[in-house]
């Protein structure tokens, strides 16, 4: 299990063939009614292409990846990658960040830098981490063609394994939003003599209605969730079903993809309907373009379909997460569990901020605001490790 650096390097004739099928799009109509009413906007994502055709620079973002130091190993049977970036200051913690979908390492490019060197940033750089950021398997630099498909559980195990019997961290912290919530949470059930604290900014408990309670919070948030169950959750439902039949088309039309992924990012952030008040046309592609030269769209769907035919959630019902946990609630992120229920399964919630402003994509939206998070959460737990 030696890690070899890695430099991420797409070859010239995958742009070239990018760019003739961005040539080649056949455009939807714009149905009746207001933009975004019933998915990705026609002219909008017209603009988009044109930028990512003519304007968009790949290599400027490899760049931007390259700037990190990072590896693959062979590990549970796939080369995994990820980025290793040591910390600045007197004692660094081990930190493990988890992304989710659909979202890649891309995603902690404005936060890694806060959480290694907070000197640079006005921080005391006692608050200082070394950053370990996993592509998660099946996702973007962690896949090629054939190789098994990986569930919650089974990425938190690989996880602990790199962090312990790869990099030989015997304790670390974790952090992680969308999936990433989930692997840390896992981490910290399965895993408690090797996880430090678990920090979240979503919080990965059942979505059960009738397991809510009648409190003035739970009602609230059994009306967010009963519209986010009718309303949102159509993407879900097919990556848990029918994946493959999706990443045919994903996988073949550039737009396509970048339509089912910018999509979310605008609904899933605080961007009040106007996604480039949060996210360039740049940092949006950066992510997509991942996603299109890696060809692992249809791979980064099995987390939902493990989930959906699983008997349970990574977190089973009634079982608790005793290690210390940090909770950052952003305003626009898609679910807001009251306390009351997150404390049902996590024991020890040291901290429990609602923050002004951010949503789904906080390490990108804000990650001044979740690196402040981290550093607070973890410092009375420094010299645990």
């Amino acid at each position: 299990m030696t890690p070899q650096p890695f430099r991420l390097r797409i070859a010239d004739d995958a742009i070239a063939d990018l760019h003739a099928r961005l040539d080649m799009t056949r455009w939807p109509d714009q149905p009746a009614g207001p933009p975004w009413a019933h998915g990705a906007d026609l002219a909008w994502m017209q603009r988009l292409a044109t930028h990512w055709r003519h304007r968009f620079d790949w290599r400027a973002q490899e760049q931007r990846l390259n700037a990190f130091a990072q590896y693959k190993t062979p590990l549970h049977g796939i080369q995994l990658h990820y980025i290793h970036e040591a910390g600045q200051g007197p004692a660094p913690m081990p930190l493990l960040l988890s992304h989710g979908w659909p979202g890649s390492v891309f995603e902690f490019a404005e936060l890694i830098p806060r959480l290694t060197d907070p000197a640079r940033f006005g921080a005391d750089p006692a608050d200082a981490f070394t950053v370990v950021a996993p592509s998660l398997p099946g996702y973007g630099l962690s896949f090629r063609p054939g190789q098994p498909g990986f569930s919650v559980e089974q990425i938190a195990d690989a996880f602990a394994a790199l962090m312990t019997d790869v990099l030989g961290y015997g304790r670390f912290a974790t952090q992680g939003g969308d999936w990433g919530a989930s692997i840390s949470a896992r981490l910290g059930l399965v895993h408690p003599r090797k996880t430090i604290g678990v920090h979240l900014n979503l919080l990965p408990i059942a979505r059960d209605p009738a397991r809510l309670g009648s409190s003035p919070a739970a009602q609230r948030y059994r009306e967010e969730l009963q519209h986010w169950l009718r309303e949102e959750t159509g993407y879900s439902a097919i990556q848990g079903t029918r994946p493959h039949t999706l990443a045919f088309g994903l996988g073949d039309s550039p737009i396509g993809l970048a339509a089912w992924i910018a999509e979310k990012m605008r609904a899933w952030s605080d961007c009040g309907g106007d996604i480039e008040s949060v996210f360039s046309l740049d940092e949006i592609l950066a992510n997509v373009s991942l996603y299109w030269f890696t060809g692992a769209i249809g791979s980064s769907f099995w987390p939902y379909y493990a989930r959906q035919h699983a008997a349970q959630w990574p977190i089973p019902e009634g079982a608790t997460v005793d290690v210390p946990m940090g909770y950052a609630e952003f305003p626009a992120e898609i679910l807001h569990p009251p306390r009351e229920l997150a404390e049902r399964t996590f024991t020890d919630i040291r901290r429990w901020s609602a923050l002004p402003r951010g949503g789904h994509f906080a390490a990108m939206e804000q990650p001044e605001l979740l690196a402040q998070e981290i550093r607070a959460f973890y410092r009375p737990l420094r010299g645990t490790a």
